[in-house]
C-alpha cells in the first residue's frame, strides 16, 4: 500500500447474502457485517460510486481504518 493511494490496490471487497446482510472484507477477511436497513443503504450507495469511491465507502463503514489524514493530538506542555 503506497502513501499516495492507500486504497489503490483495492483491499476492500463486499459480499451480499440472501438474508439482507452484507459482509465487508479487508484483504479477504471479514472486517464488519451490515444488517437490515444499514445493509440496504450501503448497497444503494455503493452502486453509484466508482472503484475509488467504493473503497472509501467500505473503509468508512468499517470504522476502524485510518489512512494518515486524521488530526493528531497536540503534545502536552
Amino acid at each position: 500500500m503506497s502513501k499516495e493511494a492507500p486504497l489503490g490496490d483495492e483491499p476492500f471487497s463486499y459480499r451480499e447474502s440472501k438474508d439482507d446482510r452484507v459482509q465487508i472484507m479487508f484483504r479477504s477477511k471479514t472486517a464488519t457485517t451490515l444488517k437490515g436497513k444499514q445493509a440496504l443503504r450501503f448497497l444503494a450507495r455503493i452502486e453509484r460510486l466508482d472503484a475509488q469511491g467504493q473503497q472509501l465507502l467500505m473503509a468508512r463503514e468499517t470504522g476502524q481504518f485510518k489512512f494518515g489524514n486524521e488530526r493528531g493530538t497536540k503534545p502536552r506542555s
